[in-house]
């Protein structure tokens, strides 16, 4: 209960302050994947700036990819054929993996279009799933001896953060605190909770009853979403955090969901099961899901599009994510894009500054 109340405060703030909320204004989609075959977005930031991965012209495989409004910019590889972006701050560097000539899949720093080796001593397999403002970078490093462990980087030089008792952890997101969210085995080697690092101390956040959870993002505020299962473990639901107190923020009618994203007004995205068991893209705020498919308009939907799954939203409120298909059978990133009323918009514009302004700092760049 408390998880839900401070929740719900959070959001009624940034929705105050914003002069709207955000998921009861109309959106504008954008497709984009017209400059290449297949693609998929994972991140954007408070700029616009979009980073994911894409299948470009005379490639076989998915090389990373960063977008600039709709034009889109391969990242390129450490010498192998593959990589893929998966987060980018506000400065615009994108982290992510990429395979090395000899087959090695490691944690990847893109500025601009230049990649750097995060491992470049390392014979282990890793990947980069966060940067902060900051600069720091957190993930994963894979190894035959102790499994793969949940790591942050500063530059090139790396720090293992350990797991709650079992041999696997893995990080996913990481704040401007320096807080690091992900999930971890216990030392019966079944059991996989949502865990938050503070330094190298990792706490395991609990679930909604069942046995294994997980977190895939935080905000600077130290809220947390992602998934965990209900008792019985049948079934996991979109999962929010407040510290250790979990909130459940339910489905679309359907059995299963999962938040990947937090924003700092509180509004999270993923997705969610209908009820007939299909996978949508889903809004929620506070704990009402919303589908992202009632927001195409009607060429949109009758041109076959329906939006599968969300991966992040910024603090305007922009969402990313990869949408289907059904007459194509391409799958593209897309873009959502709230579209204010406009005698709010005025305060909608106002209250995102003043956000901006409480939050804003310099930080160094990556060494």
């Amino acid at each position: 209960m408390g998880a839900k109340l401070s929740y719900l405060a959070l959001l009624t703030a940034g929705a105050l302050m914003a002069g709207t909320s955000q998921a009861a204004t109309p959106y504008t989609f954008t497709d984009l994947g017209t400059q290449s075959s297949q693609s998929y977005a994972r991140a954007i930031n408070n700029s616009g700036r979009i980073a994911g991965y894409a299948l470009f012209a005379g490639a076989t495989t998915n090389h990373a990819a960063a977008w600039e409004g709709q034009q889109i910019a391969d990242l390129g590889t450490l010498g192998g054929s593959f990589s893929s972006a998966l987060g980018i701050n506000n400065a615009g560097r994108v982290i992510g993996f990429s395979e090395l000539s000899d087959h090695r899949q490691h944690a990847t720093f893109w500025n601009g279009t230049g990649a750097t080796d995060l491992q470049p001593q390392s014979t282990e397999h890793g990947e980069a799933q966060d940067i902060n403002d900051a600069g720091r970078v957190v993930g994963a490093v894979f190894t035959s001896t102790t499994g793969r462990h949940a790591t942050v980087w500063n530059g090139t030089t790396s720090t293992d953060l350990g797991t709650l008792g079992g041999q696997s952890s893995q990080a996913r997101a990481i704040n401007n605190a320096g807080q690091v969210v992900g999930d971890s085995y216990l030392d019966d080697e079944v059991t996989k909770r949502a865990t938050v690092w503070n330094g190298t101390t990792a706490t395991d956040m609990g679930t909604l009853g069942g046995r294994n959870s997980v977190a895939n993002d935080i905000n600077n505020g130290g809220n947390s979403v992602g998934y965990a299962y209900l008792a019985g473990d049948s079934a996991y639901h979109a999962t929010f955090w407040n510290g250790t107190q979990a909130a459940d923020l339910g489905t679309l009618g359907g059995n299963l969901s999962e938040a990947h994203a937090l924003n700092e007004a509180g509004l999270a995205v993923g997705w969610a099961e209908t009820a007939n068991g299909v996978t949508h893209a889903t809004l929620w705020e506070g704990t009402t899901a919303t589908d992202l498919n009632t927001f195409l308009d009607a060429n949109t939907a009758s041109a076959g599009w329906v939006l599968e799954r969300a991966y992040d939203i910024n603090n305007t409120g922009w969402i990313v994510g990869d949408a289907h298909n059904g007459i194509t059978g391409q799958n593209h990133a897309f873009l959502l894009t709230p579209v204010p009323e406009p005698e709010t918009y005025a305060l909608f514009v106002a209250g995102l500054a003043l956000m901006a302004a409480i939050r804003s700092r310099r930080y160094p760049a990556i060494a």
